[in-house]
């Protein structure tokens, strides 16, 4: 059986061989590589699609629910403020830094360890492992592009970086691209109708518009206008503005309700890029959330959209670092977070029936 101490030791040697390979997303392959190669040589059978692996647990019973534990292995690119090199793992005392190694290696690795440990004991589960591509672009090979391979999923646990804390909800993410029209016209004559000033009750209503509903965890859906367009000519009276609006979703609306909503309330033409990063949650009641309280850990709300964002199914979104530190320079995690990761994801997991 292995231990933990050697569980943990294997964890940081492969994300320093993680940090090392460049694995910006959609060009994940060197580090999907890697992956199904660690995952073989611990003995396991590991799936491969396109720049995802997964591994199932052995005695997979069809009767049992089945538990997803997903993380990514994919980066965005590293600023031009960093100090180190991003792609050389760095151990300082007790700080590893590295791009990916907080966002999210060392949630991923931690996962892996708690799939090998809690593998060799009998659970009233089954269990998944899948390390995925395209998570910082949401991107259509990502996790979601295993479902169907994994079959019946009943609860996912998704890594990142959150402290170790709880986040039981997740805002979701509608992009919508409008379109106001005016009448184009010569700029020194009384001609044509200005779509910049037709626009302006608009961008108004997307400032200052509240939707009912408020989560406890997420609160209000938020909209930000955030970036507009209109107009070529100093002397042409521009016959069309167009504009682009963030809406961040809470768990109290779904995207298609969201952009129904406020495209019955403003006159003009509203377009949604895509209604696939809905919001998710998780009841405060689940065994799972129940037992994580009981082990003292906090739950909250997340404003980030994650991996979560495309799975249909309860997912708890827990993992070592710290949000705030993905996709800032010199990059980091402490291995202390990660040996805690490694311990906390087994308490909750070990023995959990739902």
């Amino acid at each position: 059986m292995v231990v933990i101490d050697e569980l943990f030791n294997e964890s940081v040697e492969l994300l320093k061989m993680l940090i090392s390979i460049p694995s910006l997303s959609r060009e994940e392959k060197r580090a999907a590589d890697l992956m199904e190669l660690r995952l073989k040589e611990m003995g396991l059978q590991p799936g491969r699609k396109m720049n995802n692996c997964w591994v199932v647990a052995p005695d997979y019973d069809a009767s049992r629910p089945t538990i997803l534990l997903n993380s990514h292995i994919d980066t965005v690119k590293a600023s031009a403020q960093w100090q180190k090199d991003p792609f050389t793992p760095v151990v300082e005392g007790d700080r590893l830094s590295g791009l990916g190694s907080n966002d999210a290696g060392g949630p991923l690795v931690a996962l892996l360890a708690a799939f090998r440990y809690l593998s060799q004991r009998p659970q009233a589960y089954n269990l998944i492992f899948a390390a995925t591509a395209e998570e910082e672009i949401s991107g259509p090979n990502n996790v979601a592009s295993l479902l169907d391979d994994l079959g019946p999923l009943s609860l996912g646990i998704v890594g990142e970086p959150t402290q170790m804390q709880m986040a039981v909800a997740e805002k979701g993410l509608l992009v919508i691209d409008g379109e106001v029209a005016g009448k184009s016209g010569h700029a020194a004559r009384n001609e044509g109708v200005n779509a910049i000033m037709e626009a302006l009750p608009v961008l108004k209503f997307f400032r200052d518009y509240r939707f009912e509903k408020v989560s406890p965890f997420l609160g209000p859906v938020k909209m930000t206008v955030t970036g507009i367009q209109a107009g070529s000519q100093h002397n042409v009276v521009p016959d069309k503005l167009s504009f682009m609006v963030d809406v961040r979703v809470n768990e109290c609306y779904s995207n298609q309700e969201v952009f129904e909503l406020l495209q019955a309330q403003v006159p003009c033409k509203l377009k949604a890029r895509s209604f696939r990063l809905n919001s998710s949650s998780i009841s405060r009641e689940h065994p799972l959330v129940r037992r994580g309280e009981d082990l003292g850990l906090q739950t909250f709300g997340s404003p980030t959209t994650s991996d979560q964002a495309t799975l249909p199914f309860e997912t708890l979104k827990i993992g070592p670092g710290d949000s705030a530190r993905s996709h800032t320079a010199d990059e980091y995690i402490y291995l202390s977070e990660i040996r805690d990761g490694i311990n906390t994801y087994i308490r909750l997991l070990d023995g959990l029936v739902f």
